[in-house]
């Protein structure tokens, strides 16, 4: 089977689509787009300037992805939106292109965003997610690998959902989520660590337990964080997922208002 094009299907002479791409009816594609192996557009999708979709994605109606950013310091520069393998993206989703030449907002693999959710500018999503319908993402946000995301749910520029975490439906997120927790509420707070995840994606009930006696280091003891960590780093059986887990806090601690990616301000 090869490429199939819509007759009423608008591509630009400069894009290049691999083989066994389907291009539904009235989507637009721009110059400078690459559509990888067996990727299917579906109705009135648009891909602007400087997208870059990988294979076997799935792109619903009405998305719109390469959009400019929403963001006063954009001056018209060259930048991209860059997707993996494997990915959907529902409905009337949209994902804008990056702030600063040559930069990129990216999605890495095997995602689902669901329909009407947003990935603003320069955002780093990883592999594995889940992005519940209505979801926002601001510009700089990072969403690391296997989380989910509730519905409606909307991110401060600026902050990071580490792996393995969850975030309630109808959520603020002004600041970091750590990898492994749960998170809920307006505005959004740790509750609890992700156990059923941790099994799930088969850390051992040894690590599991540790990363338990981490979270109530860190949100159920008297500790300010410095102190915690500190516990936690002589006290505790040491594992990759527990030093990743201490790293990701330090970069919270290094960045401003709680947030790993925006730096502090003089």
């Amino acid at each position: 089977m090869g490429t199939t094009i819509h007759p009423t299907a608008v591509i630009a002479p400069g894009a290049y689509l691999a083989d066994n791409v389907t291009v539904g009816p009235y989507c637009v594609i721009a110059d400078d787009v690459q559509i990888g192996e067996g990727t299917q557009l579906q109705a009135h999708v648009v891909l602007e300037s400087g997208v870059r979709i990988g294979k076997n994605c799935r792109i619903w109606p009405a998305c719109v992805i390469g959009g400019p950013p929403q963001d006063h310091k954009y001056r018209g520069e060259r930048s991209h939106v860059t997707i993996g393998d494997n990915n959907t993206v529902r409905e009337f989703s949209t994902i804008h292109r990056a702030v600063g030449e040559g930069a990129a907002t990216r999605i890495g693999n095997d995602d689902m965003l669901m329909a009407y959710v947003h990935v603003g500018h320069n955002c780093e999503i990883g592999s594995g997610n889940t992005i519940s319908s209505y979801a926002g993402l601001s510009g700089h946000v990072t969403v690391e690998d296997n989380t989910v995301i509730g519905g409606m749910c909307g991110c401060h520029q600026y902050s990071r959902i580490g792996k393995l975490a969850m975030v309630g439906g109808i959520c603020k997120v002004n600041q970091d989520i750590p990898p492994f927790m749960i998170a809920d509420g307006v505005p959004a707070r740790v509750i609890d660590l992700n156990r059923i995840g941790l099994r799930r994606y088969g850390v051992p009930p040894s690590v599991r337990s540790a990363l338990r006696q981490a979270y109530k280091l860190i949100y159920r003891s008297n500790l300010n964080l410095t102190q915690a960590i500190e516990r936690i780093e002589e006290d505790l059986e040491p594992s990759e997922e527990l030093e990743y887990l201490v790293a990701f806090m330090r970069g919270t601690q290094s960045g401003f208002g709680g947030r790993g990616n925006e730096r502090p301000r003089r």
